[in-house]
Parts: C-alpha cells; sequence; structure tokens
C-alpha cells in the first residue's frame, strides 16, 4: 500500500486483495515507507535535499483501503471486516491489534514499521482464539468473525 497524493491514488492492491478474498485466503499488506525521497521541486532543480522519513501506519492503510471500496463500490471489503494490525514484528516491543478496518483507522500502534493482514473467509477456530485477546473491542470482534 502506497501513501496517497492529492491527484495519485493507486488501486491496484483492490484487485489482488479481490482475489484472495474470492477464494477465502487472508491478504498480508505491506505498508509504504519514504526514506531519502526528494520533493518534486528539490528534484527538478538538482538538489540533494531530502524530505524527512516517513512510514505509514495501519491506521492510514485502514483508512485509504476504505477510501478506495468507496470509490470502487465493488464489495470486496467493508468497514466491518476483520484485520490484524501489527507494528515492529519480531521485536521486544512489537505489537498486535485485530479488529474491523473502521476501529483499525483510529489505532495508534507506535513507532513503525507497520503492516496489515485482512482476514479471509477460510478462518479456522485456532486464528479465533489467538487473536481475539487482541480485539481492539471483543465484542465487535466475535459478531465480526
Amino acid at each position: 500500500m502506497v501513501f496517497f497524493t492529492e491527484t495519485w491514488k493507486p488501486s491496484s492492491f483492490y484487485d489482488r486483495i479481490n482475489e484472495n478474498v474470492r477464494i477465502g485466503l487472508h491478504t498480508l499488506i505491506l505498508l509504504d515507507i519514504k526514506v531519502k525521497e526528494q520533493s518534486l521541486e528539490n528534484m527538478a532543480r538538482g538538489r540533494k535535499i531530502y524530505e524527512p522519513p516517513r512510514y505509514m501506519t495501519a491506521a492510514q492503510c485502514a483508512q485509504q483501503m476504505l477510501e478506495i471500496e468507496e470509490e470502487r463500490r465493488e464489495g470486496v471489503y467493508r468497514e466491518g471486516s476483520l484485520a490484524i494490525g501489527v507494528a515492529r514484528v519480531g521485536a521486544k516491543d512489537q505489537k498486535m491489534v485485530t479488529g474491523t478496518l473502521k476501529e483499525l483507522c483510529d489505532v495508534d500502534l507506535g513507532s513503525p514499521l507497520h503492516s496489515l493482514v485482512l482476514l479471509g473467509s477460510r478462518r479456522h477456530e485456532l486464528e479465533r482464539d489467538f487473536i481475539r485477546p487482541f480485539a481492539v473491542n471483543t465484542t465487535t470482534f466475535d459478531s465480526s468473525w
């Protein structure tokens, strides 16, 4: 998932998610990082001045996904679709939260790097048992499961 701009909102990820949703699979979404990027003005003027690093959050990803669903209206996922936001996987301070895409729009997982997993329909009860303790809201989680 890339950072959207005012004039550029690519949605090719939507088609890949659609393929996975149709066969019930989970989708791992890796989030954009902008490191050592130049502004258009600096690039045009040949100045080696770089923008500060930016790292997409799981909340930004969830928001952009809902924005594209609103535009495309193909019903691939919805506000109530379950997803897992993860940050710093493998580190001592890793964090994981489960919720609907709407809920994840407001979740702060802290410092980067973040990823998002959109859950498919082919789920196992063991998966539910493992991720439920990380739910933003267990009532919403149970009804969405």
